[in-house]
């Protein structure tokens, strides 16, 4: 092998003036030097052994295999590995390659080729198989020829670009293996459950949480009721109080009914009553009407054989008559304007007293047994008696029988209007409500009911009229029946029925705040105010320790007094009406121009 090595001593970046260039020949082991004529043969010694250096540096008989790999070497090894060259490409980019030395063409000299220069230049030209570690610039891409058609995919779709990189995080620290595991598990329990209840007949879908379950039977056990249903420690309506022989008072005090209706939470509904009066030996009958209120605002009451009258205004007390003996009062109902009210006797008679002079002005007859019940029409009032007949009296005429309604085969015991006096509502012992129309627009009844509704099971005493709804009926039931139902007269068709869970023994509607008021018996013997139409119970009235026998509105509309079985009389104002609401209504209303205006002059 020759090597033609061709040096040049530097100094500092620039050519010794001390020296002048020598050309060393090697040819096999013979060594030639020629020298030439120097003016410093120090100089000229020390190149010497500086040359002798350098070539036993570069003649080795083997590949280099120490010291590490350039950069680009590095780079290059795994591009060609990522893009599988071929052994060919491979043997090119080889790490190390053998230097050879040879003689110049000229003989003038020795010349060193760096092989490695040209491995250098090779990779930066484009590659003669296609793949091009750069992307062509654009003047390769308008030079055409065969270089543009080798370069036309971007290089970085077959591996890296050079100094490219990219982040592989150390995964050794997540446990996907147990999370694979307990995702298999699961989904399997899952279907193990469906074919097991697919087996035995039922199914998963809808079934409980058993700590649902639990929860709902644990609430059931101890409140009474289902705790999701029921709000604690509301603060939109007051607890109701306990009532007396109580035992778990925890129910009172944490467990408030859910208030449906919004405009309800807002307004107070006062609990107690405003005032107790006492009734002594007031009969506890069911079938009886022993008290009303008047329109000049004074409640007639009777009380074993006597009658009383109350004025609410001035809270005076005055008795109207006692009867002799054993007779008693069965019933009471004032005319709707006046002081005239009419008494049903035990004797089965009918008495019209003047309640100003304290005086009784006629008695009439008709009846075989007692009159439970009596409801006025203009100048005619109906007298409903236990022989189950219903007698139409005008108290003008001295024929004061009209007309008798026989229909009823037991005891009646409800009578009652409509608002415009186009229909009567009867209600008796025989579970039937008869609904009779007006004859021909006469103040009293035809002797054929309109409609005979018999979808209560038990006697029928509380009745009322809806005022701002004429046509809708309200009839409650007695003990074996205890449901609301709501009748329209004009199609004769249920609306709608609610059970009270107890004796219906009178029924109020409010104008005010469109209410319903119930009076009831065992086991709470409660008033309840109910929301119309929706039925939503607003708040119980609770007090009375017996059965609450009847109810009377006052004329303002805002006072309900009851009248109970343990001898006492109740005045609660739930009705009262907003002052604000109140005084604006009353601005609302216009003055009647007075005929001295209208007048023309």
């Amino acid at each position: 092998m020759a090597l033609v090595l061709k040096l040049t001593v530097v100094c500092g970046g620039k050519e010794t003036a001390r020296g002048r260039a020598k050309e060393v020949h090697v040819n096999g082991s013979a060594r030639k030097i020629r020298k030439q004529a120097n003016t410093y043969p120090a100089a000229t010694m020390a190149q010497f052994g500086y040359m002798h250096d350098v070539n036993n540096i570069f003649v080795l008989d083997g590949e280099i295999t120490k010291g590490p790999a350039p950069r680009w070497q590095k780079k290059l090894d795994i591009s060609a590995a990522s893009t599988s060259f071929n052994s060919s490409a491979l043997a090119n980019t080889s790490t190390r390659q053998k230097l050879s030395i040879s003689f110049g063409g000229n003989g003038n000299g020795l010349n060193l080729n760096n092989t490695l220069q040209q491995q250098q230049q090779q990779q930066q030209a484009p590659s003669s198989s296609g793949l091009s570690l750069r992307t062509p610039r654009k003047k390769d891409a308008k030079s055409g020829g065969a270089s543009h058609k080798q370069t036309d995919q971007t290089p970085s779709k077959h591996g890296l670009p050079m100094g490219g990189d990219r982040f592989i995080p150390n995964r050794a620290t997540t446990d996907f293996d147990l999370g694979n595991y307990m995702i298999h598990q699961a989904v399997s329990e899952k279907k193990e459950r469906e074919n097991t209840d697919q087996e035995d007949g039922t199914t998963t879908a809808g079934k409980p949480a058993k700590d649902d379950v639990m929860m709902r039977k644990l609430s059931e056990a101890l409140l009474d009721c289902d705790i999701n249903n029921h709000r604690v420690l509301s603060y939109q309506t007051k607890a109701p109080g306990p009532p007396e022989g109580f035992d778990n008072q925890m129910k009172v005090i944490y467990s408030v009914k859910t208030p449906m209706s919004v405009k309800s939470g807002g307004r107070y509904i006062p609990n107690a009553p405003e005032r107790i009066l006492d009734a002594p030996e007031i009969l506890n009958d069911y079938y009886l009407n022993l008290m009303d209120w008047s329109g000049d605002n004074v409640v007639a009451v009777a009380l074993g054989t006597s009658v009383y009258l109350w004025n609410a205004a001035t809270g005076t007390i005055e008795m109207l008559f006692q009867n002799e003996g054993n007779d008693h009062t069965c019933s009471l109902s004032w005319i709707h304007e006046g002081h005239i009210l009419a008494v049903g006797t035990n004797t089965g008679t009918v008495e019209l007293w003047d309640c100003e002079a304290i005086k009784r002005l006629r008695v009439m007859n008709g009846h075989s047994a007692r009159v439970g019940v009596l409801a006025w029409n203009s100048f005619v009032v109906c007298s409903g008696s236990r022989d189950g007949t219903i007698i139409n009296h005008d108290v003008r005429t001295r024929q004061h029988n009209i007309g008798v309604l026989q229909r009823h085969t037991q005891e009646v015991c409800g009578l009652k209007w409509s608002p415009d006096g186009k229909y009567l509502a009867s209600g008796g012992n025989d579970n039937l409500v008869h609904v009779w129309s007006a004859a021909n627009g006469a103040p009293h009844a035809t002797s054929e009911p309109l409609h005979v509704f018999n979808q209560h099971q038990a006697a029928i005493r509380a009745l009322a009229w809806c005022p701002w709804q004429s046509n809708v009926l309200a009839s409650g039931g007695g003990t074996a029946d205890r449901c609301i139902k709501f009748w329209n007269v004009a199609s004769g068709q249920l609306l709608n029925s609610v059970d009270t869970k107890s004796q219906v023994c009178g029924l109020l509607f409010s104008k005010t705040y469109k209410e319903l008021i119930s009076a009831h018996g065992y086991v709470n013997n409660q008033l309840t105010i109910w929301k119309y139409p929706s039925m939503t119970k607003q708040i119980d009235l609770m007090g009375h320790t017996g059965r609450v026998l009847q109810v009377a509105m006052s004329p303002d509309g805002s006072t309900v007094m009851s009248a109970g079985a343990d001898e006492t009389l109740r005045l609660w104002n739930c009705f009262t009406p907003d002052p604000l609401q109140a005084k604006k209504e009353k601005l609302s209303v216009r003055e009647k121009p007075s005929l001295l205006k209208q007048s023309i002059r």
